[in-house]
């Protein structure tokens, strides 16, 4: 086609909202138009290489015995509320009424609307097993949408659903599915890993997700520098040891600490270091307040918070929730005499922790020579914090490293 038949509104100028390399050059070259944040229109150079894109993915498909399907956007509340996650789902859920009032989703995925269909149409096991794909709009109500594509509010994803009569079959079509998103990547140049990650919304386990390497990646992936493990960062265990500081032990003293209000508010005034310190934190899981505590060096995972207490949400408490539950701010708060009865839930590293430094529970006030089993006790020590650069690979070879990824494929 030629060009004067065609459009292609080209800019000379970047545009003030466009953070990164990639959406600016899409902008300037005229291959997308901004609708409105988060929204987009694909202009004829884009929707040329989008065609390409999904002829790949078809033959993979193809290969890999898999029938194409288009299912509806617009989905019906019940379908989600009889699996759950019309509730749980999230703010994400774009959510609408017709003029009848009935509750409809805009679909930001299509698991209950394919089992659905399967349900209704399958008969016998012997049609087994079935693999659909599809390749449509989305949407989800992200909060702030960026980086163009990466992250917006309706966006085009091709997706597969599998049904089977037995593990064993699973286990089949799991690996040739395997092999077609390898191959629909390499053909298309992107360097890639299959990292371990968490199911999310979508539920399920033995979860992988495809990670390109990218500096604007927002996903970190822990990879061993001497074996092939790689995992998102949210789902890379710690198998490091600790060991117990041989120090003769402190009395529990309480000091006042005006305006210290962080961990390194505290290390600094202290003269100590971050690791020395307990990070209290209180959460809110399944409408139940639980206090988790970890090292003043690590930070909290809440993924790992949520399977270890089983719940299904966990958030971290809002400040007046603090305020009315211990009577002081969050960067006060301490495991010690606990004002109110507070399940306490801790990582492995801070049953180590000896002469440590915690919140008191009142603003202003911070305790020293802290020791754990003897100044608190914790009903459960688990693995609860995000792995860290340098520590021990999970898998047993070498040391952790970190990369920065963006998420192309999730496979449960």
């Amino acid at each position: 086609m030629r060009q004067s038949m065609t459009l292609i509104p080209t800019l000379r100028e970047v545009p003030a909202d466009a953070e990164v390399k990639n959406h600016q050059l899409l902008l300037r070259a005229g291959f997308i138009k901004q609708t409105a944040s988060g929204v987009y229109t694909y202009m004829p150079l884009a929707k040329r290489t989008l065609d390409k894109i999904e002829k790949i993915i078809r033959e993979e498909m193809e290969k890999a015995g898999a029938a194409e399907i288009l299912m509806p956007t617009l989905q019906p509340a019940e379908l989600w509320q009889e699996s759950g996650r019309w509730d749980s789902y999230g703010a994400e859920l774009m959510r609408m009424k017709d003029r009848h009032g009935r509750e409809f989703a805009l679909g930001p995925t299509h698991e209950e609307v394919i089992t659905s269909i399967v349900k209704d149409e399958l008969k016998s096991y012997k049609r087994l097993p079935l693999t659909l794909y599809r390749i449509q709009t989305k949407f989800r109500d992200e909060k702030r949408p960026r980086f163009g594509l990466l992250r917006g509010r309706e966006f085009i994803m091709k997706d597969a659903y599998s049904f089977h009569a037995n593990q064993e079959s699973l286990d089949q079509v799991y690996d040739k599915m395997y092999k077609a998103y390898t191959n629909i990547f390499s053909r298309c140049g992107l360097d890639y890993r299959a990292v371990l990650a968490d199911s999310g919304a979508i539920g399920g386990k033995d979860t992988q997700e495809f990670m390109v390497l990218s500096e604007i990646g927002e996903d970190t992936i822990a990879y061993s520098d001497s074996s092939t493990y790689a995992a998102n960062i949210e789902m890379a265990e710690v198998n490091g040891t600790y060991e117990r500081a041989n120090e003769p032990e402190q009395p529990l003293t309480k000091i006042e600490t005006p305006n210290q209000k962080t961990i390194e508010d505290i290390s600094t005034f202290f003269q100590v270091k971050t690791k020395n310190c307990i990070k209290s934190l209180v959460f809110k899981v399944d409408e139940q307040f639980i206090l988790i505590l970890v090292r003043g060096d690590h930070e909290v995972n809440d993924i790992k918070v949520k399977k270890t207490l089983q719940a299904d949400s966990v958030a971290l408490a809002e400040h007046s929730d603090v305020e009315k539950l211990l009577g002081c701010s969050v960067g006060s708060i301490g495991p010690v005499d606990l004002p109110a009865k507070i399940r306490i839930f801790a990582d492995h590293a801070v049953q180590f922790m000896v002469n440590a430094v915690c919140g008191a529970n009142e603003n202003g006030y911070h305790y020293t020579g802290v020791l754990p089993g003897r100044d608190f006790n914790v009903e459960c020590y688990a693995d609860l914090r995000f792995i860290m650069e340098g520590d021990p690979s999970p898998d047993g070879n070498g040391t952790i490293h970190f990369a920065q990824g963006i998420e192309v494929r999730d496979k449960i």
